[in-house]
């Protein structure tokens, strides 16, 4: 199985080299072929700029903890290819994802020859999760993750019980758009008539946007801080404990483990989304099973400790916004400490901006690499730098050897991992065989 499976996934990822394509042809075609898997779905679409991943992790752990079997569509993966299509947490199994590659292989053929022309990597990973989790897994509910943007995103083609748009920020703005404005429209493209968005956006020109798309479409519309909010967070033995409330319930003294006032604006999108399926689709969900499922919830390379001697961390901080939120974690809980840095990061983000606001956290930070083709040297990120105590290390396995021998088993200080995701998945394998 493993030669079949490696080829299967040879076939998948030698489609990368045809970019990403937004539109929706080719994935009504495919589907279609199949007989339209996604139809039979019940599923929650999610999309945003960051807190994709936690929002859903926090409500696959609730709807678990209710005795729901739970889909997951998400990306990138960290530590295998095949948690990206997960049941209950446990990803799709080798032999089921090369059946499926058999089953949709010559259905992506076929429509290479049709004027929609060639399918991508990701419309082709999409229509599999879809075709696992209607005829194969089967789930009571599936969480789907939007892989770019929404309005054309591959995932567009379900119609959700709830959408959830997390927030606006700076990422592929190459393909999104340059403004607030045009990244809102494209995510936003994924409410859908007569049903109800949730959203934790910020700034008042991508809420205004969102609330005029939900009204044109007749979509119930849930805002952070509005329709529903956080109320007395507080840190309690490390956790963050907080009151949640909305139109329909009041939770007191809610409890999570991962890290940041972030997690804080995730778990209040989650539980919106919750509360909307409990009042209007009759998911039984009791008050124990929403506390015991949040206590639970953890997600892969998100402010993730990996080692208590020396104490460290890895965080997926991708973009401008992800750096921020670090930023402030570490000074919410390490701001007493001395804070050691390790970064690397892709070629298509705006990488000044974001050294500038690590420069100004770091007591010494590093500059590194991996092997992958859109990374960028580490040079380049050392020259973007000012800080007075910057390093240069290309062997990123070294880099973090030789922080943590110089850190030891220092009390006084916390080194941070982080950057591109695809450079914390391969921390990742390394921190936590």
């Amino acid at each position: 199985m493993n030669n079949e499976f490696n080829e299967a996934l040879h076939w998948l990822n030698s489609r990368t080299t045809f970019g990403i394509k937004p539109g929706l042809e080719r994935m009504n075609y495919m589907l279609e072929q199949l007989g339209h898997p996604e139809r039979r779905l019940k599923t929650v679409h999610v999309a945003g700029t960051n807190g994709k991943g936690s929002t859903v992790s926090f409500m696959r752990h609730i709807l678990q903890e209710a005795g729901y079997i739970v889909g997951t569509f998400t990306s990138p993966y960290i530590e295998s290819f095949n948690e990206r299509i997960s049941v209950d947490g446990v990803p799709i199994s080798d032999k089921d994802f090369v059946e499926l590659v058999k089953k949709v292989k010559p259905i992506v053929e076929k429509c290479e020859a049709t004027e929609y022309g060639v399918p991508t990597e990701f419309e082709v990973l999409t229509v599999i999760a879809l075709e696992y989790f209607a005829r194969v897994a089967v789930p009571y509910i599936s969480l789907i993750e939007t892989g770019l943007g929404g309005r054309l995103d591959s995932t567009n083609v379900i119609t959700p019980l709830v959408s959830v748009i997390t927030n606006i920020g700076q990422d592929h703005m190459n393909i999104l758009g340059n403004t607030v404005e045009e990244i809102t429209k494209e995510k936003a493209g994924i409410i859908k008539s007569g049903f109800p968005v949730v959203t934790a956006v910020e700034q008042p020109e991508a809420e205004e946007i969102i609330a005029d798309v939900a009204k044109s479409k007749n979509s119930k519309l849930y805002r952070l801080g509005k329709e529903f909010k956080t109320i007395d967070t507080a840190l309690h033995n490390g956790n963050e404990v907080f009151t949640f409330q909305s139109l329909f319930n009041r939770l007191e003294n809610l409890e999570i483990t991962m890290k940041g006032e972030h997690q804080v604006k995730n778990v209040a999108t989650a539980l919106m989304a919750i509360e909307y399926l409990k009042q209007y689709f009759a998911f039984v969900i009791d008050e124990e099973h929403i506390r015991t499922g949040l206590l639970k919830t953890t997600w892969k390379g998100r402010f993730e400790k990996v080692s208590d001697k020396p104490l460290t961390f890895i965080d997926g901080a991708h973009n401008p916004e992800g750096i921020d939120t670090l930023c402030k974690t570490i000074q919410r809980y390490y701001s007493d400490k001395k804070v050691h840095i390790i970064f690397s990061a892709l070629k298509d983000k705006p990488l000044k901006e974001m050294i500038g606001k690590l420069d100004a956290i770091a007591d010494k930070i590093t500059f590194t690499q991996f092997e992958f083709a859109r990374c960028t040297e580490a040079s380049e990120l050392f020259e973007l730098s000012s800080s007075a105590n910057k390093h240069v290390n290309v062997d990123w396995k070294e880099a973090i050897e030789s922080e943590k021998r110089e850190i030891g088993r220092s009390e006084e200080e916390v080194l941070i991992i982080t950057g591109s995701l695809y450079f914390i998945s391969e921390v990742r394998k390394l921190e936590c065989r």
